[in-house]
């Protein structure tokens, strides 16, 4: 071939290859900003919000807008089709209790909707959670616990070769759960050079999906292990666990919650410790470090976790759900699934089980019992799990913790994020 053709080709490659990686972003934005750098406010002082709609970072001539405005969960204030002469309004916001206030903005331009929020904390130092705890909380649990522990782990590993290399070997474990045949699947990643190691078993966000394990924190220097809860394999091609989650599964936290012994989360917390059982039987744990980490649910099982067993030396919790259920009952922001946020007005045998079900599954409860180090992490426009359940959550742990807000994050990561939370779950382990 030619050089000439030879360099046709590659300009037409690096022309070509590149396109479908380049989408990034909007052409529209819609900027909704505070007047106080922190997004912190105290109770009585009011909150200046600028709204902006801009197209490639300049406003919007008679941009169309819908917003709501108030309490997070709970508008007061809900506007439809605000032209904006050049684009930018501004509104205020103020609040007589601790809280979150929320404005949200929805612009029509060019036939589509654009979105944007911003939530500014009222006091949230002072926030405190509405869930009562059950005289019977701890019994309930060392019982279940106890008779779990009466079924042996039973232990199997299947080595995934095609997941090590020479600093990691990669295994699909699995053990015995809450009962004889109920199995607990995760992927186990072992550093492959002889020694003793500390341990992270990182718990998961809801849904139904596939592991691959974590070959990234500290690779050559700790064990992690890295659960499902669904007692299925977690190695299956996607559409098995789609399948699942539209079928069997479908709104699993839903599962059995007019009763304490029922609730689909019992299974799965024994889960979480048991899976301490297990790394705490691997000869290569070094006897004294085991953390957990997750996020969303897989934070509120960080939490459940770490205050039913004492081995578990630390707890980083990002945007943790399931706290708080009770707070709507009161119009309150609650936490993620919102189990009485529709239901606040509702009466009967049903609701009262909920209700009393819901505290033994209340990320409040078990926070009340953590000792060791804690890192909280979440955002203030979280639409999923609202920031007033979380700061509340914090506000009620009772030990060493730091909390690292990103205001802007809804319900995701932002980069920094990550890596502080990386960071400082390597440092709790001594690892680099």
């Amino acid at each position: 071939m030619k050089k000439s053709s030879v360099l046709f080709l590659l300009v037409a490659l690096w022309m070509v290859i590149p396109i479908g990686a380049q989408i990034r972003g909007n052409h529209i934005n819609i900027m909704v900003s505070p007047d106080h750098q922190d997004w912190n406010y105290e109770v009585g002082q009011t909150a200046l919000f600028k709204v902006s709609v801009l197209r490639s970072s300049t406003l919007v001539n008679d941009a169309v807008i819908d917003f709501e405005a108030g309490p997070e969960m709970y508008p007061d204030v809900k506007k439809q089709q605000v032209v904006l002469k050049d684009g930018t309004m501004t509104w205020k916001g103020k609040m007589s209790m601790p809280g979150f206030y929320r404005i949200s903005v929805t612009a029509h331009v060019d036939g589509k909707e654009y979105k944007g929020s911003c939530t500014a904390a009222f006091s949230p130092e002072k926030l405190q959670p509405t869930t009562v705890e059950p005289k019977d909380f701890d019994a309930f649990w060392n019982k279940t616990l106890e008779e779990a522990r009466w079924t042996s782990l039973n232990a199997q590993c299947e080595l995934l070769p095609e997941r090590s290399n020479e600093d990691v070997n990669v295994y699909q474990v699995s053990f015995q759960n809450i009962r004889r045949g109920s199995r607990t699947y995760g992927i186990l990643s072992i550093p492959s050079k002889p020694g003793k190691y500390p341990a992270l078993l990182r718990v998961p966000g809801a849904g139904v999906r596939p592991y691959s394990g974590d070959t990234y924190t500290a690779p050559t220097q700790a064990i992690v292990l890295e659960i499902g809860i669904h007692g299925v394999d977690v190695t299956q091609p996607q559409q098995f666990y789609d399948n699942l989650m539209n079928g069997a599964l479908n709104c699993y936290w839903n599962f059995g919650m007019d009763s304490k012994d029922d609730s689909y989360y019992k299974r799965v917390v024994v889960g979480c410790v048991r899976s301490v059982d297990y790394i705490a039987s691997l000869p290569e744990w070094d006897g004294k470090t085991i953390g957990v980490t997750g996020s969303s649910q897989g934070g509120f099982l960080s939490y459940a976790t770490a205050a039913l067993d004492k081995r578990i030396t630390f707890v980083a919790a990002v945007h943790p759900a399931l706290c708080d259920h009770t707070a709507s009952l009161k119009g309150v922001a609650c936490g993620w699934p919102h189990y009485f946020y529709k239901m606040s007005n509702e009466k009967g045998e049903m609701r009262k089980a909920m209700i009393e079900t819901s505290r033994y599954y209340d990320g409040v409860n078990f926070v009340r019992r953590i000792k060791c180090p804690t890192w909280v992490s979440f955002g203030y426009n979280d639409d999923v799990v609202p920031p007033t359940t979380a700061y509340a959550t914090y506000n009620t742990l009772n030990c060493e913790k730091t909390l690292s807000i990103y205001q802007q994050t809804a319900h995701f990561w932002y980069q920094e994020q990550w890596d502080e939370w990386q960071e400082w779950m390597k440092k709790q382990m001594n690892v680099k």
